[in-house]
């Protein structure tokens, strides 16, 4: 066992030390905007945010839960993360592996024109007109999911640690008779756990965290997704006042700022808690693809 240095382990403890005060650094705006969210409206327009709200409320998440538009707002978040993710993943999974191989033809070729899509784009106008008129998902849920199936980069990202998996597991494999397919999900993808966690994450962000399709192709309230709900929230406050409506209590004054703060808690709860059970494979997913790629 090698003995460190005193330089190394005081250089350890500094670094330490700058990610245990970076690490607080960005918690304070969470911790600040969670208990924000239980003070009272009056208490937030006369001493702003605070860490130690002295009038505790539950007015906010009363007034979110009235009606069943978080809920709804929930539903169709969940959907589209869940069911985006699982296609995402199959799609980006068979692409990536099939340019792995060296034994494919024109594999090359297939990843440039992929590479190429990286470095242009039709712009938002064409878009728009493909998937709105020539697709007909205007108004879709799927319009959600289809036009961000599979992205280039998780592509390429995966394709590079699949190039580093070790060829005669595929080629046994072949001899004994197996597929493409059968190698694939059978043997390339459970070696490839900690990539697929990765990417996983990246999608799974991306689809929960996706507002602007809603924002171009979703007219029908009921199939908001969260987020844009949340950026509907927080641009008209209108829709505090409308909800606030249905609340007959003397004096009330319309939680606008609270809804706001807890409808930000609300929505990001389950999102938050997914990354710590693949912390441990996220680093190691995108060391492994990036250096050896």
């Amino acid at each position: 066992m090698i003995q460190e240095s005193l330089s190394d382990k005081l250089l350890k403890l500094v670094f330490y030390l700058i990610l245990a005060v970076f690490s607080i650094y960005c918690l304070i705006p969470f911790i600040s905007v969670l208990a924000s969210s239980f003070a009272t409206e009056g208490e937030i327009l006369k001493k702003g945010y605070t860490f130690f709200p002295k009038e505790f409320s539950l007015q906010a998440y009363k007034l979110i839960f009235e009606n069943n538009t978080i809920f709804r707002a929930y539903g169709v978040t969940t959907f589209v993360t869940l069911v985006g993710t699982t296609l995402s993943m199959i799609f980006t999974s068979a692409m990536a592996y099939a340019i792995s191989v060296k034994s494919v033809k024109y594999r090359n070729k297939i990843a440039f024109f992929v590479y190429f899509t990286m470095l242009f784009h039709g712009g938002l106008v064409a878009s728009y007109l493909l998937i709105s008129k020539y697709l007909g998902m205007k108004d879709s849920i799927w319009v959600l999911i289809i036009p961000s199936m599979i992205s280039a980069w998780n592509m390429f990202l995966l394709r590079n640690f699949f190039a580093t998996i070790d060829e005669s597991l595929a080629e046994s494999a072949k001899m004994d008779g197996a597929n493409d397919a059968y190698i694939l999900f059978r043997i390339i993808l459970p070696v490839s756990l900690p990539a697929l966690a990765t990417i996983g994450l990246f999608y799974a962000l991306g689809y929960w965290n996706n507002w602007f399709s809603a924002l171009l192709y979703i007219n029908d309230p009921h199939k908001f997704p969260l987020q844009y709900l949340i950026q509907r929230i927080m641009n008209n406050l209108d829709y505090v006042n409308q909800v606030s409506a249905d609340v007959h209590i003397p004096n009330f004054i319309p939680p606008a700022i609270t809804v706001r703060l807890a409808t930000t808690i609300v929505t990001i709860g389950p999102i938050i808690f997914l990354y710590p059970f693949l912390q441990k494979y996220f680093v190691k997913g995108l060391m492994v693809g990036a250096v050896k790629g």
